[in-house]
């Protein structure tokens, strides 16, 4: 049914029912998550879950070296359950969890009915030790309400790559994504490393490296069925420029994406290292150059791009692109602007510049428990965005019905990815053959 159409008798005319409509909505829908780092049991090591993986999660890793004098050194060299026992007695028992990650902690253990006040980590490690991690991620997806989640992988990282080989079983909720940084942002090292694979690159990105790389993404794409290919991005990023990353972009990531109908997605501010004894929670936000990313659109018109910026700066750049560009598609609020306060701020922009034609949020989660909190939290969120605006349509006099709110949450949560990521279409394996490789790790090279 059209919204025009809608009976008066269904129309939301007051303010208590508007607000009680959208909550529900949100409370409800099952979310497509577009972008996290989880992996699926099989593949071991590489999936995070329970309490000490909980505990040791960068962000709290960070905020524990505001709050003790452990040197990062000391603290790296310690077991993990040590390093979990440490960040819980100081962030939790010590001091009260205010932050927003060390507030989901709380929420993920209130969730699995486990005491968020408790003196010491034995309730909770009987716990995991007790589940049975398959029924476990069951669990998990129905207290998040995710129906799928997409995964970022890295098929130069031998470790990984060795699961795709063995063709390990891989969760059908578990999408893959095909990460560029190594090729785009590490070329000087990459290079040696495709080259060990048996490709015939070089330093400078020459054209026969180039049609390499193309070989390369072709195989791994026909192996991983990848729902988008993705970068991670400096501030400093500048297309087009005299670069490898210009020569890679252009003549290999951008072919590949057209040829495979995927969006390439550019998440652009991250400052790498900014202090490096931290490893991962050592790195750093910077203002981006959004013309950028216009500048591609607007050359590559028949790619789809999906971005999101670190800045906070750059968030109305990046909408007001969004609206000059159909091609382009802002997802998710990342990493440092993925708090409560920030995301209600720029969720209301986007609604106000774009409407429903947005992804409004992502996990980034990278232990599988974190999913519990991050869409708890996100929820209440979106909510008390998205609910303003159509409070303004009840006062412009265009009143909602419950099917149509409904609606736009279906399509915010489920719809602007699935159409964005083109789910309903079918990808049939590339051809490949086997070509035995110089390193641990063999590839899949296509024909010619």
């Amino acid at each position: 049914m059209l919204f025009r159409e809608a009976k008066p008798e269904d129309q939301i005319r007051d303010e208590a029912g508007l607000r009680r409509a959208v909550d529900e909505a949100l409370k409800s829908v099952r979310v497509f998550d577009v972008h996290t780092h989880l992996f699926p049991f099989s593949f071991e090591r590489l999936c995070k879950w329970g309490i000490d993986d909980l505990l040791t999660y960068h962000y709290l890793v960070a905020e524990l070296f505001r709050s003790c004098e452990i040197s990062p050194k000391a603290f790296f060299e310690m077991p993990e359950s040590r390093q979990a026992d440490l960040v819980w007695r100081k962030l939790f028992v010590e001091s009260v969890p205010l932050s927003e990650a060390a507030a989901g902690v709380c929420t993920v253990l209130t969730s699995l009915g486990l005491d968020p006040r408790a003196k010491d980590l034995s309730e909770a490690r009987e716990y995991f030790a007790e589940v049975d991690p398959h029924e476990h991620l069951d669990v998990v997806l129905e207290l998040a309400g995710v129906s799928d989640v997409v995964m970022t992988n890295d098929p130069l990282d031998d470790q990984e790559a060795l699961y795709w080989q063995s063709d390990s079983f891989v969760d059908p909720r578990f999408h893959a994504v095909l990460r560029l940084d190594p090729i785009l942002c590490q070329w000087d090292q990459t290079w040696r490393k495709l080259d060990a694979r048996g490709y015939k690159v070089d330093a400078e990105a020459s054209p026969k490296a180039v049609d390499e790389v193309h070989r390369f993404l072709d195989s791994w794409s026909g192996r991983l069925q990848p729902r988008y290919l993705a970068v991670s991005l400096p501030p400093d990023f500048a297309y087009p420029d005299d670069s490898p990353r210009t020569r890679l972009l252009e003549g290999a990531v951008l072919h590949v994406c057209r040829e495979l109908d995927v969006p390439l997605a550019l998440m652009v501010g991250v400052r790498r290292g900014v202090n490096p004894e931290l490893g991962l929670a050592g790195d750093g936000v910077g203002w981006a150059d959004v013309s950028s990313i216009e500048r591609l659109c607007e050359r590559w018109p028949e790619n789809r791009f999906l971005a999101t910026v670190l800045a906070l700066e750059n968030q109305h750049q990046l909408i007001v692109a969004a609206r000059k560009f159909a091609n382009l598609t802002p997802f998710g609020c990342w990493w440092f602007v993925n708090n409560p306060s920030t995301i209600e701020s720029i969720t209301r922009m986007r609604f106000e510049m774009l409407g429903p034609t947005f992804i409004p949020q992502h996990s980034d989660a990278r232990v599988l428990e974190q999913l519990i909190y991050k869409w708890a939290h996100s929820r209440r969120v979106v909510a008390d965005a998205l609910y303003p605006s159509l409070r303004q349509l009840q006062l412009a006099g265009w009143f909602p019905t419950r099917a149509e709110v409904d609606g736009v949450v279906e399509r915010l949560f489920q719809g602007c990815a699935r159409g964005t990521l083109c789910l309903d279409q079918i990808q049939a394996p590339l051809s490949v053959e086997v070509r035995p490789a110089k390193s641990q790790v063999s590839e899949q090279q296509p024909k010619g």
